[in-house]
């Protein structure tokens, strides 16, 4: 019946966005729908993956061109996410995806979720004095990448960006570490090194940042980002400690693009998303949803005189070829 747009029950246009960015992967609503149904009322009212299948049924199946997610906003509500509030939509994001986690009962389904959203990394800390050397992995929801470097100067493209990030940082002066082997503080060579990109790979553009007067502001400059992005080709040797055979499936194409206008006080989100079935563009801003063209999405690259114009704030790029 075409796309379905999400009511703005107050302040709701983050949830309603991240939510529209999770019904359009079609990989997730692959999960969603293996769900163990729970047994009692108050149980239902309470599982956030069984009320975001009922929203996801009501959206795919109504007549409507728009419904309420009033049942799913209370069901949050109850895990002490508040309503009515501006939130931050990578903030958000992180909020709702342990709550699936933690809330899926089957373990395969929760290791298909994992599979489907989570990036592995290995930290690296290196005494620059005895040079002894501790690593650890980790993994994170999200990427989150600099819009300036470490001079505080403007990265230009979404690659610099995450070359950027993966950039060994000296860690010397009031940052220096303790060293067991050295028995004193010495500088340190601090690097993150990439392990894994999973078939959903989610890039946070720290666009809210600490200005000199201690005060967070938006930067709103503009940062080209790809239509297809390939990891292989953006980070060097150094920067990696996964096989080839890893390396071969870092080819990625956008699929939806969270974009936010405003302040940091005062602001509104919206979704662009390409539909896997039509290879569309679709913009969902609340109950409205309209077809857009790649030039519509690359309006929200960003300019540094916007006022209230849209900025990318989370890109959503899917595998081309997954193993």
């Amino acid at each position: 019946t075409g796309a379905v747009g999400l009511y703005n029950i107050g302040q709701t246009c983050c949830l309603n966005s991240l939510l529209q960015v999770f019904f359009m992967n079609i990989h997730f609503t692959k999960i969603l729908r293996r769900i163990t149904v729970p047994v009692c009322a108050t149980q239902k009212m309470k599982n956030v993956p069984y009320q975001m299948l009922l929203l996801l049924e009501q959206m795919q199946c109504g007549k409507q061109k728009a419904v309420s997610p009033r049942e799913l906003a209370i069901c949050l509500v109850a895990h002490r996410v508040k309503l009515f509030v501006q939130y931050d939509a990578a903030q958000l994001f992180l909020t709702i995806w342990n709550l699936l986690k933690k809330q899926l009962k089957n373990p395969e389904l929760v290791g298909k979720l994992s599979d489907l959203y989570t990036v592995c990394v290995q930290e690296h800390l290196a005494c620059q004095t005895c040079s002894s050397e501790t690593k650890r992995n980790s993994s994170m929801l999200t990427l989150p990448v600099p819009l300036l470097d470490s001079c505080s100067h403007k990265l230009k493209t979404l690659e610099e960006c995450l070359q950027c990030f993966f950039h060994p940082e000296e860690l010397t002066g009031q940052n220096m570490c303790f060293c067991e082997h050295c028995g004193k503080k010495t500088p340190f060579l601090q690097s993150v090194k990439l392990v894994h990109l999973p078939q959903t790979l989610t890039i946070h553009l720290k666009r809210f940042c600490f200005g000199r007067s201690a005060y967070i502001h938006k930067l709103s400059d503009c940062l080209p980002f790809p239509q297809d992005l390939d990891f292989s080709a953006v980070l060097t040797e150094q920067q990696c400690e996964a096989y080839d055979n890893e390396k071969d499936t870092w080819q990625y194409e956008l699929f939806a693009v969270v974009a936010h206008s405003g302040s940091i006080s005062s602001g509104h989100y919206c979704a662009y998303i390409r539909s896997l079935t039509e290879c569309k563009w679709y913009c969902f801003n609340d109950s409205i949803v309209n077809q857009v063209s790649w030039d519509d999405v690359k309006c929200t690259y960003g300019h540094s005189d916007l006022s209230w114009g849209q900025t990318a704030y989370l890109l959503f790029y899917m595998k081309k070829h997954p193993l």
